[in-house]
C-alpha cells in the first residue's frame, strides 16, 4: 500500500536515503554471501565479467546471462541462454527479460499508480545483507540518476537453491530408484516503493524452465486505514481501522532470441472435449493447433496455451525448439484496457518498453499502452507481455512485516533437448518407443 497523498512526496525522498535490508533469512538455503563493491559502467550486449553471470549447476546444466539495472524498469537480464549436459554448445532463449509495469489500482477508485515509470521503483533498489543471499554473491548496482550521494547499492543477489525432486521414477523392479533434486540460479533484486518492498526473482531451472516472479512485502500503510466507503477490510482490534483493497498489476516483458535469431513463430493450441458417443468408454479430446501470424491480445482459458517456436533451431530428434508459456495464478483486472488481457504479442519496437504510461515518443497515434501497439502487424520479431494480477484485500496477518504475495509465470523448453536433460545415463537410450532392453 502507499501512504496518502499528502505524505507520498515524503516517502519518495525516503526511500532514496533507505539502505535498510529485508529481514535475513527470507531466502533458503545455507552459508554467507559475498559481496562485490566494485561498480561498472553500463554493460555492452557482450558483456564484461561485472555485468554477466554464468553459473553451472550440480546437475550439470550451464546458464548464461547479461544484466544491466534500468532507470525505470529495475533490473534487466539480456542474452540468456543455457547448456544443458550432452548438448555441444550453449542454446540461446532470450534477447531480454525484464519487468513492463507495475500498475495497482485502489478499489476506492482515489488513486492508481504505475510503479516502474510513475513511482520511481528503479530508484528504490535496496541495499542486501549477506543473510538474504545465502551462498551467493550479492553485487554492486549503480543505480542511474540516483537520488543518494552514493548511486551505488549492493542490491543483485545471485545464488543457487535446491527446488526438491526433479523426478523420481521406479525401474521395473523394487532394487533401483531413479531419482535427483532439481537446483535452480536465483537472480533477484529487492525495490521500495511506499510502503511495499517488491522482490523481482527469476528463477533458471536445471531442466531450461525459466520462472519469473514478483513478491511483494514491507508494510501496510497506515494513513490507507481509511476505508470508510465500505470496500476495505478491518485491521487489529474492532473495526475503526480499514485497510484499502487495491490490485497488482505485473507485466512482464519477453524479447525472444531461440537459437540467436529473432523471427519466432507464434503458435496458439486449443483442445475441446467432447462427451463418449456410443462404443467409446470416455470423453475424447481434440487439440487443434492456430499460427499466430499477426499481433495477439490473448486471453487463458482452459485447454489453452501457447509456445514460442524456433525459426532455426532443431532438437537432435530433428524436432523445432520452442519454448511454451505458462501462466500462473491471475485475477484479471477489468478496468483498464491494457489490463483486460492476459498475454500480449507485439511486433518489436525499441520504444515500446513499458505496458502502461509508457513513456517513450512512438510516433503519432501510437498510444501509451500496449493494448493499442496490437494494431495488425504481421509478426516478423514477436515480444511477448504477461500480465499476472493480484487482487490485494488485507488481512489481519499482513501485519507487520508484511508477509510476501507472489504473482508470476513460467517460460518451459518444449523439444529444446531430445530427451529430459537430466537423464541418468543409464537410462538415456530410452528415447522414443520404449520397449524392454533384450
Amino acid at each position: 500500500m502507499r501512504v496518502n497523498s499528502n505524505t507520498r512526496a515524503r516517502t519518495r525522498a525516503a526511500v532514496g536515503l533507505t539502505v535498510a535490508a529485508l529481514a535475513a533469512g527470507a531466502t533458503a538455503g545455507a552459508g554467507p554471501a559475498t559481496a562485490q563493491p566494485k561498480a561498472a559502467p553500463a554493460a555492452a550486449a557482450d558483456c564484461n565479467a561485472a555485468y554477466r553471470i554464468e553459473q553451472k549447476l550440480s546437475t550439470g546444466t550451464t546458464w548464461r546471462m547479461c544484466w544491466r539495472y534500468d532507470g525505470k524498469a529495475g533490473l534487466v537480464l539480456e542474452n540468456i541462454s543455457y547448456q544443458p549436459k550432452g548438448e555441444p554448445k550453449q542454446i540461446k532463449v532470450l534477447n531480454s527479460a525484464r519487468l513492463g509495469q507495475i500498475h495497482v489500482p485502489y478499489d476506492d477508485g482515489k488513486v492508481e499508480y504505475d510503479d516502474l515509470t510513475g513511482f520511481d521503483f528503479a530508484q528504490g533498489l535496496m541495499n542486501l545483507a549477506p543473510g538474504e543471499c545465502p551462498g551467493g554473491t550479492i553485487r554492486t548496482v549503480k543505480v542511474p540518476d540516483s537520488w543518494n550521494e552514493d548511486p551505488n547499492v549492493k542490491g543483485l543477489c545471485t545464488t543457487t537453491r535446491s527446488r526438491g525432486h526433479a523426478y523420481r521414477m521406479q525401474g521395473d523392479t523394487a532394487n533401483k530408484v531413479f531419482q535427483t533434486e532439481g537446483k535452480d540460479l536465483l537472480v533477484y533484486t529487492v525495490n521500495q516503493v511506499g510502503w511495499y518492498e517488491y522482490m523481482t526473482e527469476w528463477r533458471f531451472q536445471d531442466d531450461g524452465t525459466i520462472t519469473m516472479n514478483v513478491g511483494a512485502t514491507g508494510s501496510l500503510s497506515w494513513d490507507d486505514y481509511d476505508a470508510g466507503d465500505g470496500r476495505g477490510w478491518p485491521i487489529g482490534k474492532g473495526a475503526s481501522a480499514k485497510a484499502t483493497s487495491h490490485s497488482h498489476n505485473a507485466f512482464w516483458r519477453l524479447d525472444f532470441a531461440l537459437d540467436g535469431s529473432t523471427k519466432n513463430k507464434v503458435e496458439q493450441y486449443d483442445s475441446t472435449v467432447t462427451a463418449p458417443t456410443r462404443g467409446q468408454r470416455a470423453p475424447t479430446t481434440k487439440t487443434t493447433r492456430t499460427k499466430v501470424t499477426k499481433e495477439l491480445a490473448g486471453d487463458s482459458k482452459a485447454y489453452r496455451w501457447w509456445r514460442m517456436v524456433s525459426a532455426t533451431g532443431k532438437n537432435k530428434d530433428g524436432h523445432a525448439r520452442s519454448y511454451e508459456i505458462v501462466p500462473g495464478p491471475t485475477t484479471r483486472y477489468p478496468g483498464r484496457s491494457y489490463t483486460k488481457h492476459d498475454l500480449y504479442v507485439t511486433q518489436y519496437n525499441k520504444c515500446e518498453l513499458f505496458a502502461s504510461n509508457n513513456p517513450g515518443n512512438c510516433g503519432a497515434g501510437a498510444g501509451k499502452s500496449v493494448d493499442k501497439w496490437v494494431n495488425g502487424q504481421a509478426l516478423t520479431h514477436p515480444v511477448v507481455w504477461m500480465n499476472i494480477g493480484f487482487h490485494h484485500i488485507a488481512r489481519d496477518e499482513d501485519q507487520q512485516p508484511m508477509p510476501v504475495h507472489w504473482q508470476g509465470f513460467s517460460i518451459a523448453p518444449r523439444d529444446v533437448t531430445a530427451m529430459n536433460p537430466l537423464t541418468p545415463a543409464e537410462l538415456g537410450w530410452q528415447n522414443g518407443h520404449w520397449r524392454p532392453r533384450s
